[in-house]
């Protein structure tokens, strides 16, 4: 082979190597806008780019109008040249000779694609460059796709890129819905982006677009009925702001998901109608200076977020309005103590129904409270957590224990606990820690697909994600059960404020309220849906009225009212056992429980403690007083097993339940007490602690001390060491500013029996 032809042939293979790897892998390389959608492809909004254009993320398709528009418009020999066609830049070859100036450049859109990916200026040899790409262009992709990169970054006027972000901008509506005469529009706009100024070159942009729609009707694309339409319609008369549904969710794919196209779970519809629920309800509420709300609607079934409102207005700039509340963490107040209540059943604590004290408790100076401030002296545990009793939950967790609490929460989902328990100690349960609404209403969600039978998945607000990603299982169905149908009863006394929504369907639900009045919850669960709802203010205001039940309860239920009847959950099978139990206790029955029933419980709840509040005794015939069968004599006896408190659960509990009857004394000279009739209500306890609080002019202040006493009429006689104090009658209370270090509080009634503990003052 000759010199020359090896050159040859070697400039050959330079040049098709060149050619080969020519065009760069990735042609455009600008920023996109964010965009995110609901589950139907809906758009929900979008943030710009990060060059301040309008440019969504790239298309895989073109809508058909479109293209066959801007075929139509630009290259109608598009489907038939490889890239370059030979007669368009003859004709405008031509056309420019002829007018002694650039009227056409006889580029296809092939090659003005590679133009809008090189953004060079045109001269004669970049033309020649972008003809040998175009060639190259088609070579790698289909004619669909080169469309598809043309439409997604064809400059449409201002700041706007891409057919998408343009049909938006001036149509208000997604591509794939453009009219004739919209799809015309876009499609002559690339030519001259600038005259989309809307305000100026309308009459020429608008001949323009006619003289489109008429060459394709002539050649019979627009049949004459959408002609006709097509002509009819006006041009858009300035840019349309996007859409603004689920704000806080499209900024949080900002913030993850920057420059992509998201497709959220979301439903659209459902979205704006919970939207429009929350703006009513907050022009309620502002008449109180209660301005935020936050709302979430998850899918028990699919474990995906169907609704998803972080805040009420967003884009109206008042302060507060952009914190998406849904994940900011918030004082829990009541909203925990169904968890607590479901775990204590499943793990064998409690029964159903048993008895917890609701009195006055002090525990090394945490003095809870209930709502109401008063005191029920014992309540059943479902009746509890139905009403919200701060105390009881109290005494529920001490008994549970605050560790096991605390690691039973962080595997329900409850992320914000980031301290040891001993941090939150029994406050716990009370609003002591801080969650967010997000892990809120997806553990009440699993607690939910538990009851139905399904898997322990991880909530998901991005479609095609979550699915699959099992968690271990925590709920046990039963105890779920009896936990839904322990808070599922609408009429709470105590709780329902007179203007609450009436349910039109079985709801499980609980409210919440944090300490000084600043965060309001609420979260229900059906068989097919969990909503949760905060109320308050972002900055961590607290208002008076700002009361889980008269806030967030009536907005959780008209969203309910909302959705779709969803029925009841089934009991479910092979999860009980029946077992007797006493009707007064709830606990298990014990041998002197009488008009014991059966009932359905957990089989470990079998090894709960039988009923310790029936005793057998033995009566004088009229019943006033207790004897000693070998000290009656020939007088007859009768004998009675007894529903008996402690004395401290009995002084509050007479009070709401007059049928219960204390025990009768002893009959003078038959017998003694051997249960103390006594019992302290603070300090409670031997070893006691006992602080003094400080007064303001810093000396020393005073402790009061209480007791109950199972007789009405008992008289006590207080003494501190060996000093006698007092004499108390009806109420035993007694205040006192004894001296720091160690003391013996005794107190002696008029029956002589003697009830004494040892305290340290501070």
């Amino acid at each position: 082979m000759s010199l020359r032809r090896r050159a040859v042939l070697g400039a050959t293979v330079l040049l098709l190597a060149w050619y080969a790897f020519c065009l760069p892998r990735r042609l455009f390389d600008a920023p996109c806008a964010t965009v995110v959608t609901d589950r139907h492809g809906e758009l929900l909004g979008a943030r710009i780019a990060g060059d301040g254009q309008w440019r969504f993320p790239p298309c895989d398709t073109v809508p058909e109008r479109f293209a066959a528009c801007l075929i139509e418009f630009e290259d109608r020999r598009y489907y038939r040249h490889p890239g370059v066609d030979p007669l368009a830049l003859a004709r405008a070859l031509w056309q420019n000779l002829r007018s002694r100036h650039v009227v056409s450049g006889g580029s296809t859109l092939t090659m003005q694609t590679v133009r809008l990916s090189r953004g060079n200026r045109r001269t004669l040899g970049e033309k020649c460059v972008e003809a040998i790409l175009a060639t190259r262009l088609e070579l790698r992709c289909s004619k669909r796709e080169i469309l598809a990169l043309y439409a997604s970054h064809a400059p449409f006027g201002g700041n706007v890129v891409g057919v998408d972000a343009a049909a938006w901008r001036y149509f208000g509506h997604a591509a794939d819905r453009l009219s004739w005469a919209e799809a015309a529009t876009l499609a002559v706009l690339p030519n001259a982006p600038s005259m989309i100024h809307l305000s100026r070159n309308r009459d020429a942009l608008l001949a323009k677009r006619n003289r489109l729609l008429a060459q394709l009707h002539r050649r019979g694309v627009v049949d004459d009925m959408d002609y006709a339409l097509a002509l009819g319609e006006e041009l858009p008369s300035e840019p349309l702001p996007l859409p603004q549904t689920a704000p806080h969710l499209v900024s949080y794919f900002f913030g993850h998901a920057r420059g992509r196209q998201t497709v959220s779970t979301v439903d659209r519809d459902m979205q704006t109608q919970v939207e429009s629920l929350l703006e009513r309800w907050n022009a309620e509420f502002a008449a109180s200076d209660i301005r935020h709300l936050a709302a979430i609607v998850i899918d028990v079934r699919s474990n995906q977020v169907l609704a998803y409102c972080g805040n009420v207005h967003f884009g109206d700039g008042r302060t507060g309005s952009q914190v998406d509340v849904i994940r900011s963490p918030r004082s829990t107040g009541s909203i925990l103590k169904p968890l607590l209540y479901c775990a204590a059943l499943q793990d064998g604590e409690i029964l159903p129904h048993t008895l917890l004290p609701d009195i006055p408790v002090n525990i090394n100076g945490f003095s809870p409270q209930n709502f109401s401030l008063q005191f029920d002296g014992a309540v059943p545990a479902s009746e509890a957590i139905a009403r919200s009793l701060n105390v009881p939950s109290v005494v529920l967790l001490r008994r549970y224990g605050v560790p096991r609490f605390h690691d039973f929460l962080g595997r329900a989902g409850i992320s914000t606990l980031s301290k040891p328990s001993s941090h939150y100690g029994l406050s716990l349960i009370l609003g002591g820690a801080e969650a967010t609404l997000w892990d809120v209403t997806a553990a009440y969600a699993g607690m939910a697909r538990a009851l139905s039978g399904l898997e322990r998945t991880v909530p998901g607000f991005v479609a095609n994600e979550g699915d699959g990603r099992t968690l271990a299982p925590l709920f046990r169905p039963g105890a779920v059960w009896q936990t839904f149908e322990a808070i599922k009863e609408v009429n709470r006394p105590e709780e329902i404020d007179r203007r609450m929504v009436p349910s039109m369907q079985t709801v499980a639900w609980k409210t919440g309220t944090s300490y000084g009045f600043r965060d309001a919850w609420a979260v229900g669960v059906t068989p097919r849906y969990a909503v949760g709802v905060w109320v308050g203010n972002a900055s961590g205001e607290g208002k008076p009225g700002l009361v889980g039940a008269r806030t967030a309860g009536p907005v959780m239920f008209d969203i309910f009212n909302m959705l779709p009847a969803a029925g009841w959950f089934g009991m479910p099978e092979g999860e009980f056992v029946d077992a007797e139990i006493c009707p007064l206790s709830g606990h298990l029955k014990g041998r002197f429980c009488d008009g014991a029933v059966t009932q359905t419980v957990l089989p470990v709840g079998l090894k709960t403690q039988a009923c310790p509040y029936h005793t057998h005794v033995t009566l004088s015939a009229d019943e006033r007083f207790r004897v000693f069968e070998h000290c009656a004599g020939a007088e007859p006896v009768v004998h009675r097993d007894w529903f008996v408190l402690p004395p401290a659960w009995e002084w509050y509990y007479r009070r709401r339940h007059p049928e219960y009857r204390p025990l009768p004394p002893f009959k003078p000279g038959c017998g003694n007490d051997a249960r103390l009739p006594m019992q302290f209500i603070y300090p409670q306890g031997s070893g006691a602690v006992v602080t003094l609080p400080r007064q303001l002019d810093g000396s020393p202040g005073e402790a009061t001390f209480e007791l109950a006493h199972s007789h009405a009429d008992a008289t006590v006689f207080w003494h501190l060491d060996e000093t006698y104090l007092a004499a108390t009658r009806d109420l035993h209370k007694i205040t006192l500013m004894p001296a720091p270090g160690r003391h013996v509080l005794t107190a002696v009634d008029s029956e002589g029996n003697v009830l004494a503990i040892s305290i340290t003052v501070r």
